[in-house]
């Protein structure tokens, strides 16, 4: 029935009254001093939530920033080949040219360089103890992960590097490591350096891996120069 139809009774009377009291009136059972409780906790919350995102945020921005001084500090680097170095004498013989050349272009064909090199070192008291050294300059991103996979590569041709383990770098840093591995004349040491601009290994026979680092990082620091 519509509204036209309603009596004139109803029109005057209309619905009963609501009854107001003291006490407010509620709309839902929603406590309204839980709020003040809840809120001052969510909002500490929120905080502490964006102070730690803030935190990580400027640790890996800090980190980013290390990273790329450290990049832009090593990445000039040459590599040079002297006459003598840490008391071993470089052998210009042909058969000592062609081990060189043969170590340098194998380890150019694993890794991409801006210019390579290898030598072949003598120790004037021991004939039986040399230095093949080998190497060259590029740039590295993940120094280590690229000298770990070079070492790799070498157990593939030799046999598995046992030992492997992390030494001194020395005053030029970046990473360094040595092993030992198996050759013709049985086993030898064999070293290898990573920085952001260069790399290079070295096999050294009769030579214990102690004394290998020894002189391997004496090497390094004859050879090489940053810009």
């Amino acid at each position: 029935m519509s509204d036209a139809h309603l009596s004139e009774r109803e029109l005057i009377e209309g619905p009963d009254p609501v009854d107001l009291t003291d006490e407010p009136i509620r709309l839902s059972n929603h406590d309204p001093a839980a709020d003040q409780e809840t809120r001052p906790r969510s909002s500490r919350r929120r905080r502490i939530a964006l102070a730690v995102a803030l935190t990580v945020g400027l640790a890996g921005a800090a980190a980013l920033g290390t990273a790329g001084w450290r990049i832009m500090e090593q990445k000039d680097t040459r590599l040079s080949t002297p006459d003598t170095v840490a008391g071993l004498v470089r052998d210009d013989s042909d058969r000592a040219r062609s081990t060189a050349e043969y170590l340098r272009d194998g380890f150019a064909a694993d890794i991409d360089l801006d210019r390579g090199f290898g030598s072949v070192y003598r120790d004037p008291a021991d004939e039986d103890r040399p230095a093949l050294v080998f190497g060259g300059t590029t740039v590295l991103w993940q120094p280590e992960r690229d000298l770990d996979s070079l070492f790799g590569l070498m157990a593939d041709e030799t046999g598995r590097v046992a030992g492997l383990r992390e030494v001194p770098a020395g005053r030029f840093g970046g990473v360094m490591k040595c092993g030992t591995t198996r050759g013709d004349g049985g086993d030898f040491a064999i070293c290898g350096w990573a920085d952001h601009g260069s790399v290079a290994m070295a096999m050294f026979p009769n030579r214990p891996v102690d004394d290998a680092a020894r002189l391997f990082r004496e090497i390094r620091e004859t050879i090489q120069t940053r810009d």
